[in-house]
């Protein structure tokens, strides 16, 4: 195994919220995780103590973050404060998102 270059096997697999799979690497202070949500799937209302930012890959989906509601698709980014309630709500087709977790969630390793 590479610490620089991980393979597939190296990186933590989850499944969050029922159907969504995550694949998630971290570094010495930040964490990747690549999302795949299905269509229609919702990951529900939480809020955790890492700060959270990522980028919509594939799909559109609705992010509502506080007391805000977007509607995001390829290329879009969004960004979670520490602490902060969201919600996120896939349309008719699978999500991608990958997002960047700092400081790192252990429970994702």
């Amino acid at each position: 195994m590479s610490r620089f270059f991980p393979a597939a096997a190296d990186c933590g697999r989850h499944t969050i919220f029922g159907t969504t799979q995550v694949r998630t690497y971290a570094g010495d202070h930040l964490q990747l995780s690549l999302a795949d949500i299905p269509a229609h799937a919702v990951i529900d209302w939480h809020d955790h103590p890492n700060e959270q930012l990522g980028l919509v890959i594939l799909g559109r989906v609705t992010f509502d973050i506080g007391d805000e509601s977007r509607t995001l698709g390829p290329g879009e980014f969004f960004f979670i404060p520490a602490g902060v309630r969201h919600r996120v709500t896939a349309h008719d087709e699978p999500v991608q998102a990958l997002d960047a977790f700092y400081p790192i969630r252990p429970e994702y390793r």
